[in-house]
């Protein structure tokens, strides 16, 4: 009864020891893609969220600007004439 017992703590041991390592295989993985694809991505010169909510903004203050002036325009053209 004894062999019996040590057999299937021996089988037990090798099971752990086996999803160790694929545990550490996946981890392995995980980080190699991880830097793969931050490195594909930063040479596509994508920009951040910040850098794009910046140039909107500026965007929106331009446009709200040109309505302004428009406006003006127009009325200094509709006093002139």
């Amino acid at each position: 009864m004894q062999t019996r017992n040590k057999v299937f703590d021996d089988i037990s041991q090798l099971m752990t020891n086996a999803m160790g390592v694929a545990q550490g295989a996946k981890d392995e993985a995980e980080t190699a893609m991880k830097g793969m694809i931050d490195r594909w991505l930063a040479d596509r010169d994508f920009v951040t969220r910040e850098e794009f909510d910046a140039v909107r903004g500026m965007a929106q203050k331009a446009r709200e600007e040109n309505a302004a002036l428009k406006a003006r325009l127009d009325a200094m053209e509709a006093a002139s004439k």
